[in-house]
């Protein structure tokens, strides 16, 4: 079954209020560059949404305030007056701010000052006192409290669902990261992705009714994907308990994330800041479910010493498996959500292809690929649709994980191939130019739950909906385009091999040259060679090697075991060329109504 979306109308809202908020920038312009606005719009939104949530219980806070200021612990009963787990003791608001012009920084300080320690320690990550500075010296600070005093800019929860202020916060930094031109691994995931990742880790349930759940993600941004997971919990199981847990290096998406968990009633603390590589905050936590998209074909040079000591600790730590190149740090974010899963967890994270196939037998991924596939813990993994993303359109794949497999699972992985299982969207956003809608999502999500070799499709629409989308198929008729979603199983072995190293003899005056009764190898005709695991490696030579090198042999203290996923390779479908007489006779018959086109325009005398 897959997730609602949960767009209703609200998506008009989203984008107009995102517009309003961007559009602070008409104030900063001068002030401040372009790729600079964002310094000063994603905190000014996140202090203006703690405000409107704060407004309807204002006087009562003031009161309490004023009756309980002279204790040392008053803190619980603020929160109470205020209905959050946060409060402002101020006495003013961004109505009674822009009363008071001249005193406009000494005022909005003592405004950000009164709010309690958690809503402090946000602003202060996003070193949001710099740009009051700056703003207030360039004489523009009570515009932009004006501007986001608006009618227009109303962030209260009547106005903006906390669902749909996420949608705007990703929608706001989304805008910033494009305007920094951010590498292609540092993008944010759409709601269609999260979706799916939602819908492959609860596809088995959630166990018992009421339990207790835990969930994670180890490059949180804006905390999205932990929002939707929650609900997705909930859809499943209306009393169960959900607890989030995020970490994020990033200050600006980090002060979001910790703000939104405030706002829904969560836990701040369990919001951590720092690099998960480097600086893990939750060593010892086992959790639930795991779902994260890490960034990829970005390096870890800065975080190598930590990584490495952390390596060195072997199956004590988080690295031990192997290291992945310099150059791409994807997989030890793959290796550190395997840390963190309970036995019977399930992970579900976005990686690259070079996570498929990337570093020969004994190389590092190579070996994080063998630990996980010998453990018996990759589930599956699923092709997403290139251009999914809204800033990069290179093939991606939602890696599923897990330590307790179902019993009919075990032994085995299924790779989906859902790069045509999309729509494309009306107008482009970025980069990203499909959707995974719910009727794709849902055929996806069957092909994973059947655990078959066979391919699931149904046609496209013609307008509202996708026919066959509830059972799943339909076959394509009148040559219409379809949507397309591949499935095949295999058993673990099928994606190991030996690397063999084939040595030959060295020849000196026609001779073998010998030593001590063996031929001594040439390391100039030194050849490898992969055989697949399972298969006798004598056997192999016999048929690939001996008939072309009858004084060939292995050395088999050379041989090594590697591990790499064929996706490409699995789903290729061969097509056949067209024959090249059918190519010259249609050739042959465009010119035919070129010319007969030309005589009609110019006559054939003028030609």
């Amino acid at each position: 079954m897959a997730v609602k979306d949960k767009k209703r109308d609200s998506g008009k809202t989203i984008q107009e209020k995102a517009n309003v908020l961007w559009d602070v920038a008409n104030s900063l312009a001068g002030l401040y560059k372009p790729h600079e606005y964002g310094l000063v719009i994603l905190p000014m939104a996140v202090v203006k949404r703690f405000h409107d949530c704060l407004l309807p219980t204002y006087a009562k806070v003031q009161k309490e305030y004023a009756a309980k200021k002279h204790l040392q612990v008053k803190e619980a009963f603020l929160k109470a007056a205020s209905g959050y787990n946060f409060y402002n003791t101020s006495k003013f608001t961004f109505e009674t701010l822009l009363a008071d012009p001249k005193n406009i920084a000494a005022n909005f300080r003592d405004y950000l000052n009164g709010f309690s320690e958690n809503v402090r320690d946000v602003l202060e990550q996003m070193k949001f006192e710099d740009q009051i500075a700056t703003m207030e010296k360039g004489g523009v600070l009570y515009q932009v409290i004006s501007d986001f005093n608006s009618a227009k800019a109303d962030m209260s929860p009547e106005k903006v669902a906390t669902n749909d202020m996420g949608y705007i916060f990703e929608n706001l930094v989304a805008r910033f990261s494009e305007s920094y031109d951010e590498q292609a691994g540092a993008h944010f995931t759409s709601r269609d992705i999260i979706y799916l990742m939602c819908d492959l880790l609860t596809v088995f349930g959630t166990g018992a009714k009421g339990a207790s759940k835990t969930v994670y993600d180890m490059t949180m941004g804006t905390s999205q994907m932990l929002t939707c997971m929650e609900d997705r919990l909930r859809e499943v199981d209306s009393t169960i308990e959900v607890t989030n847990f995020g970490q994020e290096f990033n200050p600006f998406t980090f002060g979001i994330a910790k703000a939104d968990m405030l706002i829904r009633g969560g836990n701040p603390d369990n919001m951590r800041y720092g690099n998960t590589l480097s600086d893990d905050k939750f060593g010892g936590f086992k959790f639930d479910y795991v779902i994260s998209n890490p960034p990829f074909g970005i390096d870890w040079k800065v975080e190598a010493k930590d990584v490495e000591a952390e390596a060195a600790k072997g199956d004590a730590g988080r690295f031990g498996p192997g290291l992945p190149s310099k150059s791409d740090g994807q997989m030890l974010f793959l290796l550190n959500g395997i840390s963190k899963l309970k036995d019977d967890g399930r992970m579900a994270i976005i990686q690259n292809g070079s996570s498929l196939f990337s570093g020969d037998a004994g190389s590092g991924p190579s070996e994080i690929r063998r630990h996980i596939i010998e453990n018996d813990w990759l589930e599956a993994i699923v092709q997403l649709p290139n251009d999914s993303f809204y800033n990069t359109g290179i093939a991606t794949y939602v890696w599923v994980v897990t330590k307790s497999k179902p019993m009919e699972r075990k032994g085995k992985v299924q790779l989906i191939d859902a790069s045509k299982c999309c729509e494309p969207r009306r107008k482009s956003i970025g980069n990203k130019r499909v959707d995974i809608t719910e009727a794709c999502r849902e055929l996806i999500v069957k092909a994973y739950g059947d655990f078959k070799t066979r391919n699931y499709r149904f046609e496209h629409s013609t307008g509202g909906g996708l026919p066959g989308a509830r059972n799943g198929l339909s076959s394509a008729q009148g040559g219409s385009p379809e949507i397309l979603c591949k499935s095949h199983i295999f058993t673990n072995r099928a994606f190991g091999y030996t690397k063999i190293v084939v040595e030959s003899p060295l020849v000196e005056g026609g001779k073998k040259v010998m030593k001590k009764g063996k031929a001594v190898a040439d390391p100039s005709k030194r050849d490898t060679e992969n055989v697949p695991l399972g298969e006798d490696i004598g056997e192999y030579m016999k048929r690939e090697v001996l008939p072309y090198n009858p004084d060939a042999w292995v050395d088999g203290a050379k041989s090594k075991v590697g591990y790499e996923i064929p996706f490409t390779r699995t789903f290729y479908e061969y097509k056949k060329i067209e024959p090249s007489a059918d190519i010259a006779k249609r050739i042959k018959e465009h010119e035919s109504r070129l010319a007969a086109t030309l005589d009609k325009l110019f006559g054939e005398g003028d030609r």
